[in-house]
């Protein structure tokens, strides 16, 4: 078991630390914006980023437009995102609306033919609080698979959990699962 966890982990690292471009962007581009739109996946764990069978569909829609730069994070190919984030609850005795603002980081860990599958994280902040998490301040994981569609076109399937650590007592979490238009110039 431990020699297949590290052949994995030497092929992830070696795949994308060998990268000559950054896959997220196109070519002599140094810039990104991109929209986002989810459909929430319930509250609760962390877990729900990839384990399907725990998906439960929540009326709620999350819309976000991103605008990032590529970076380089332990010569692994990155970007860092600036967004800004709509959550919009369809029940209004739910109140769970929020809008939010926050930065975050992400790192393609495998590139392949125009594919490349990462993970990102990054703090948050959103105008109000509600009963599912207990603060305005929240963090966000994500896990997502891209497709390089053209030289300056991408996109991304993508799970984003926000919650706020244990932070606060109240802290269930919100779940999200969406797809992503980048366009890189």
């Amino acid at each position: 078991m431990n020699k297949v966890l590290i052949a994995t982990t030497f092929a992830i690292l070696s795949g994308a630390a060998f990268a000559t471009e950054n896959p997220m962007f196109g070519v002599d581009t140094k810039n990104s914006i991109a929209l986002n739109i989810a459909q929430s996946t319930g509250s609760h764990n962390i877990r729900k980023l990839v384990w399907f069978p725990d998906w439960e569909i929540s009326p709620q829609t999350l819309v976000m437009l991103t605008y990032a730069q590529p970076m380089e994070i332990l010569r692994l190919p990155s970007r860092m995102n600036i967004s800004v984030l709509q959550n919009i609850a369809y029940e209004s005795s739910k109140g769970l609306s929020f809008i939010g603002v926050g930065a975050s980081w992400d790192i393609a860990l495998v590139q392949y033919h125009g594919f490349y599958l990462g993970i990102g994280i990054g703090p948050y902040y959103r105008d109000n609080h509600d009963r599912w998490v207990s603060s305005r301040f929240m963090f966000g994981e994500k896990v997502f698979l891209g497709k390089n569609i053209t030289d300056r076109w991408h996109g991304e399937l993508f799970t984003i959990h926000f919650s706020n650590g244990d932070l606060t007592e109240i802290n269930h979490g919100f779940n999200f699962v969406g797809i992503g238009v980048n366009y890189s110039f």
